[in-house]
């Protein structure tokens, strides 16, 4: 049997054995370098990442179980990315955390890695890092918060805020009120309660395989959630002995089974771009396209906010994860397989629906089609995104005037004017938002209505944006849309006043002009003067070598994997 890994440092009488061991002996036991395997525990905990505060508590139930099955457990604190606090957005540093975590656990003496993750960019983060180093990994969700209640009712963490404040700009809700809401919405530890990008994430890192069966959507306070660290903990010895690592878990049926499972779920957009990432990482072959044609027809059969009523410890209560899968288990890949090395499919048979408000039966689907759409088009030449079951029905098909933003600063400048040439019918454009332009591609996309339709009684319009929006968001919101003006893509060249079209179903985005007008126009200055333009650090490399939406926004030189080796000592 081939040495450990660990053992490449520690083992041996030279001096450089010596070193290893010796600067780590402070409280291990003798027994500690005898060849057991090194696990890292990769931590996102941050008092400034507040969805994932709590997962200090959870690395010591790792702990417990890496001990128990006869390892050596060893927190590795990394990169955290807290999505409410960080400016300009959390989306600029995805690929920083996964750079920083990917050489962190390479050049560390470990044999496998268990990655604790809940805030949106951290589940993402932890396994592009794990699938460029592919040591044997097992990812423990950090999982929801429980619901806060505001005058007797529900509230759902991020999508409320949408709602409440769309109400105050409308008139309807005091400002005191509002702020009164603040203390009720976020009522313990963990994630967003709704089926934002952090729920959606977390439940899709095991439908990828990558959690231990049942874990994911735990909430965070549910004493469950420690239990599950602990087994996991256990679980990831036997992997090593198994060299069961993150390309033999996470195949191309992984990840056609994820986007199965996230229109079952009306999980968030922004899994797009983080599960193209991932595939790239390992060399799966992912577009897309393959998100239409995989999750077309699939029916959404989860009611929590934003497309629907509920929130997640009612999904948990209701039978959780497995029981959406079990109900669509037909339309999963069952070769594709779970860090246990047994398939996904195996562990669903024994799930039931405990309540149908919740979770609906295959046969009484919310939506009977709830995959996210790839629109192309001539203001789209390598796609938009759109999620049909977060948009007003009767805006699927529209033709209207487009109401053009060249920036962030320009929209907030101009929004609220009451002179603004805008009616029900406008389309919204806001523009300079993708990867290169912003820069990060923030969650701006579904913008604010402007007050003198929100008092006209108005909610929903169609809005167009090269950035991102908020999981939690809703509303009929085209966003992802590459080439972004930034990098020369025609939404730079649309002007107020030009008629939009969209048109869900034949999965179309077009300005109505003729191709030789369009050519002929140039970006507008104030736009082109509101792209950022770095001089140094992370910012400029991120402009210089981020890729666009349409492949999920990763570095052009962190694709792929580089694996575990490291040819060379330190001393």
């Amino acid at each position: 049997m081939a040495r450990s890994r660990s053992a490449q440092w520690y083992a041996g009488s030279d001096r450089n054995a010596y070193i290893h061991r010796a600067w780590m002996r402070r409280g291990l036991p003798s027994g500690a370098f005898d060849g057991r395997p090194h696990i890292a525990i990769a931590n996102t905990a941050s008092d400034l990442t507040p969805c994932n505060m709590h997962l200090d508590e959870v690395a010591e139930h790792v702990k417990r179980g890496v001990w128990e099955a006869g390892g050596v457990p060893l927190n590795l604190p990394v990169v955290s990315l807290g999505e409410t606090n960080v400016r300009p957005t959390a989306m600029l540093w995805r690929n920083l955390a996964a750079m920083a975590i990917e050489e962190m656990l390479r050049a560390n003496p470990i044999d496998g890695v268990v990655l604790l993750g809940g805030c949106d960019k951290t589940v993402p983060a932890l396994l592009m890092a794990a699938a460029s180093v592919d040591l044997p990994a097992v990812v423990v969700p950090g999982g929801p918060m429980i619901t806060g209640t505001f005058r007797g009712a529900a509230l759902g963490c991020g999508t409320d805020v949408w709602k409440l404040s769309e109400e105050v700009r409308a008139g309807t809700l005091s400002a005191a009120e509002f702020l009164r809401s603040e203390s009720s919405m976020i009522r313990s530890k963990g994630h967003c309660n709704t089926m934002g990008t952090a729920s959606t994430m977390g439940l899709l890192a095991e439908v990828l395989g990558m959690t231990l069966p049942g874990l994911a959507g735990t909430p965070a306070p549910d004493s469950r959630l420690l239990e599950g660290a602990h087994e996991t903990g256990r679980l990831i010895i036997e992997m090593i002995s198994s060299e069961r690592r993150p390309s033999t878990v996470m195949t191309r049926g992984s990840f056609l089974n994820a986007i199965i499972a996230l229109a079952a779920l009306g999980g968030s957009t922004n899994a797009v771009l983080h599960l193209l990432a991932i595939a790239g990482r390992l060399g799966v072959e992912l577009t897309q396209d393959d998100f239409d044609r995989t999750g077309s027809g699939v029916p959404l059969l989860v009611d929590l906010q934003p497309a629907g009523r509920h929130l997640m410890d009612d999904l948990y209560r209701a039978g959780g994860l497995h029981a959406v899968l079990n109900e669509i288990g037909d339309l999963l890949d069952p070769t594709a397989i779970t860090v246990t090395g047994r398939p996904l499919a195996d562990h669903l048979a024994d799930a039931k629906i405990h309540d149908r408000e919740v979770i609906r039966p295959r046969d009484e689907p919310l939506q009977d089609d709830a995959g996210i759409a790839i629109l192309y088009g001539n203001l789209a030449p390598d796609g938009a995104v759109i999620k049909p079951a977060a948009a007003s029905p009767h805006l699927l098909r529209h033709r209207g005037p487009a109401v053009v933003f060249d920036s962030v600063e320009d929209l907030h400048a101009r929004l609220d004017d009451p002179d603004l040439e805008v009616t029900a019918d406008s389309v919204l454009i806001l523009r300079g938002c993708g990867p290169k332009g912003y820069p990060g591609m923030p969650e701006v996309s579904n913008l604010p209505l402007p007050p003198k339709l929100l008092a006209q009684g108005v909610r929903d319009m169609v809005r167009i944006c090269d950035g991102r929006m908020s999981g939690t968001a809703y509303g009929t919101v085209v966003l992802h849309v590459a080439p972004e003006a930034a990098a020369g893509g025609p939404l730079g060249l649309v002007r107020t006043g030009d008629l939009v079209i969209l048109d869900v179903e034949n999965r179309r985005l077009d300005v109505d002009l003729p191709a030789e007008e369009l050519a002929a126009r140039r970006p507008s200055p104030e736009m082109t003067e509101a792209f950022a333009r770095p001089s140094r650090g992370w910012q400029r490399l991120y402009v210089e070598t981020v890729q666009q939406a349409d492949t999920g926004a990763d570095l052009d030189f962190l694709i792929g994997s580089s694996g575990d080796h490291v040819p060379r000592e330190s001393h």
